[in-house]
């Protein structure tokens, strides 16, 4: 005889059943297609995304992938912008190699033609030459120099020394090719006291070398170059370079210290060098653990400015910190 009752609750029954089923296939498909995504970002090398376990809230996982995608966008952005880097990069570098190298080259094939028969010609040419190794030789080293102090090979030797002697050397040594462009190498004020600093004296020396040879090339002729020495703190002293140049536009001032990099990529190789002498002055800097700055302005010049620390003065058996009404 039919029962309604039991019908009813066969039925209900049955839904009950067939709805669990349905919704555990359901979570099972769902699952595995999360799973699959999750996976498929492990392939990727992700890192937080996969670090967790496997959800199947769809808003959680909403986030983690738009997190995961934002991330991932900085990461190509950046490895864009390095790409770039390393373009120019090799560009400017095979630029600065191949210049000398095609010029001993062309001399070298000349007096091979014939020339080295010519006394007067086999000399001029073998000397032009000789100067374009010189050249290849001055960049290799210097190429050289920034890798040690890139990877921490190249060892410091810090000493005390009179920073405004130091600076009086390189003015000296300098004195010929200021001549040659008019322009004034000078101390913003007389120091007759010392100034002493603990630095590694040969590469300050570099650094020193390196901004004024800078200033003297980009400078107008009948030009200045004044060297300041100034505390800054307690323990440190800064040294500014300045001068009445061209000035640098502010677009490629976060770019100067960038291996063979030039503002202007027409001119400023007729004026000689390896193109890393500020690569070599930023390195040297940040080996001492020390701060490098920057300003300047088109049409009134430019001012690089270092800090070294300063050195502790020996008077009567003790030692005292150099204070702000001392050498300065």
């Amino acid at each position: 005889m039919f029962n309604p009752a039991f019908a009813a609750v066969a039925t209900l029954m049955l839904f009950v059943i067939a709805f669990i089923a349905l919704q555990i296939r359901i979570e099972h498909f769902i699952y595995r297609r999360i799973k699959q995504i999750y996976d498929d970002v492990t392939l990727l090398e992700s890192s937080s995304l996969v670090e967790g376990p496997i959800t199947t809230d769809m808003k959680t996982l909403t986030e983690e992938i738009e997190k995961f995608a934002k991330d991932k966008k900085v990461e190509i952005d950046t490895l864009k912008i390095r790409e770039e880097y390393r373009k120019d990069f090799l560009g400017n570098v095979s630029h600065e190699l191949k210049t000398p190298l095609f010029t001993v080259q062309g001399y070298i094939e000349t007096l091979l033609d014939g020339a080295i028969n010519d006394k007067s010609v086999r000399k001029k040419y073998l000397q032009r030459a000789n100067k374009g190794v010189d050249r290849l030789i001055y960049i290799v080293k210097d190429l050289d120099l920034i890798t040690k102090l890139e990877v921490g090979e190249l060892n410091l030797r810090k000493e005390k020394f009179d920073i405004i002697e130091l600076i009086q050397n390189v003015f000296d040594l300098l004195e010929m090719k200021t001549e040659s462009k008019n322009i004034v190498l000078t101390f913003d004020m007389e120091y007759d006291v010392p100034v002493y600093v603990f630095a590694d004296k040969e590469k300050i020396q570099q650094v020193v070398t390196n901004l004024l040879v800078n200033s003297i090339k980009y400078g107008h002729s009948n030009g200045t170059t004044e060297v300041s020495v100034e505390n800054l703190i307690k323990n440190k002293v800064i040294i500014r370079v300045t001068d009445n140049g061209e000035g640098i536009p502010k677009q490629h001032i976060p770019r100067l210290f960038e291996r063979f990099y030039r503002v202007d990529k027409s001119g400023s190789r007729s004026e000689g060098g390896s193109g890393l002498g500020l690569a070599i002055v930023k390195h040297i800097i940040e080996a001492h653990k020390e701060k490098m700055y920057v300003e300047s302005e088109i049409g009134v010049g430019s001012e690089f400015s270092f800090t070294l620390e300063k050195a502790l003065i020996e008077a009567d058996d003790e030692e005292f910190e150099l204070t702000e009404d001392d050498a300065i």
